[in-house]
């Protein structure tokens, strides 16, 4: 049994899995609460599937983008289960695994999220020869700049507001496919399934090194203007 998590965003989640079957997924608006509705949420999906923790021999986790208190969070408890119960960590990239459930497609997709001060966090995405590849690699942008390297038509998906998918609208016109907000979700069960891909080859990470991937540091880090 393998256990996905993920708490990049305000929204939560997380899956039971037995390699490549789902016995359990949990999807929730979490806010700032990480720290407090983690716990519970693993222990009642646990309940829920018949499953024993100790059961588990590997761990996937979201690495982000994401929030800073999020990340920190989610990270530091996958690895703290790691460590505990001797078993392997993986950590995904949100993006990745965002834009995989809708890479059968043969489009491109691509993934964006959120970063404040109207610029997000985006990567593009696409299966090469049966392999999920990166075309554009994760970083921080506005939807100006990303439009700008954006030559075919592409799926758009992610955490983003009515207004910001009517801005991709205007500049992408015809190239670009807006999800329905279902479809824009993220779940936990894609995190598991690219996690199972690396399990298959024992590609595990390093459990001391593993860090949340932010792109941006937490305000309180940065310098202030004199």
């Amino acid at each position: 049994m393998q256990l996905a998590i993920d708490t990049s965003t305000e929204y939560a989640c997380l899956a039971i899995v037995n390699q490549s079957q789902v016995l359990a997924e949990y999807t929730w608006l979490c806010g700032q609460n990480h720290t407090t509705e983690l716990y519970p949420r693993l222990n009642l999906i646990l309940e829920k599937s018949g499953q024993d923790l100790k059961s588990a021999d590997c761990i996937y986790v979201a690495r982000g983008p994401g929030s800073f208190n999020g990340l920190r969070v989610g990270v530091s408890a996958a690895k703290g289960l790691a460590f505990s119960l001797g078993i392997p960590i993986i950590g995904i990239s949100t993006l990745s695994y965002t834009a995989y459930q809708h890479g059968k497609t043969g489009l491109p997709v691509c993934a964006i999220q959120k970063a404040g001060r109207e610029e997000f966090a985006a990567a593009i995405y696409k299966y090469t020869r049966k392999k999920w590849c990166e075309v554009i690699g994760e970083h921080i942008t506005t939807l100006e700049a990303l439009a700008s390297k954006i030559k075919d038509t592409t799926i758009f998906c992610g955490e983003y507001s009515a207004e910001t998918a009517l801005q991709i609208n205007k500049l992408l016109k015809t190239k670009s496919i807006i999800l329905s907000p279902a479809g824009q979700m993220r779940r936990a069960a894609y995190l598991a399934e690219l996690g199972f891909q690396r399990l298959l080859v024992k590609d595990f990470d390093n459990l001391s090194s593993l860090q949340p991937l932010y792109l941006r540091r937490p305000p309180i880090t940065e310098r202030k203007k004199a």
